[in-house]
């Protein structure tokens, strides 16, 4: 199996989890926020949705150029944009490893800010690394907002205090 197709599997499975949890984001506490230094829900749920599309793209060349910290205050307006944010980012993001194919993900990609270089990795790495882990982090990050919402969080991995998949009911 490709590389690239290796991956796609792996956005399409995480990316169906991120979209339940997603799902789960009540509309009208878009603006809440746990603590005075965290994003806001709608900040968070739109950076999670948008983050495989963009992260992707970085690897479209060799050297990407951070021109600034990510916007802050970034709100999502409805839950609908969130859901159609995501669904975008993950058909982006296989759009871009087919693009990339095996080969590409070989190459070596550099990140910088001001000139100075900030990341050197090959481009797999970016994906793997950046892309996935980074995704996969803030997937768990807005999984404990909803649990301060007292929102039920879905299954993730494996059972959560709200639905448990092998339970067989």
């Amino acid at each position: 199996m490709a590389m690239i197709e290796a991956f796609a599997q792996e956005i399409d499975q995480e990316g169906a989890t991120t979209r339940r949890v997603l799902e789960r984001v009540p509309a009208d506490r878009l603006s809440w926020k746990p603590h005075a230094k965290s994003m806001s829900l709608g900040h968070l749920a739109l950076h999670i949705a948008q983050t495989p599309g963009m992260i992707s793209t970085w690897a479209l060349k060799d050297v990407f150029e951070f021109t600034g910290p990510p916007p802050e205050g970034v709100e999502a307006k409805s839950a609908a944009q969130i859901l159609a944010a995501h669904d975008e980012s993950v058909k982006t993001a296989k759009d871009v490893l087919q693009k990339l194919g095996d080969a590409g993900l070989q190459r070596q990609w550099e990140g910088k800010a001001g000139g100075n270089t900030i990341m050197k990795l090959p481009k797999v790495a970016l994906i793997r690394a950046v892309l996935l882990n980074h995704w996969i982090h803030h997937r768990g990050q807005l999984s404990v907002y909803l649990r301060l919402l007292d929102v039920p969080v879905p299954s993730i991995y494996g059972p959560s205090a709200d639905e448990n998949p092998f339970a067989g009911h």
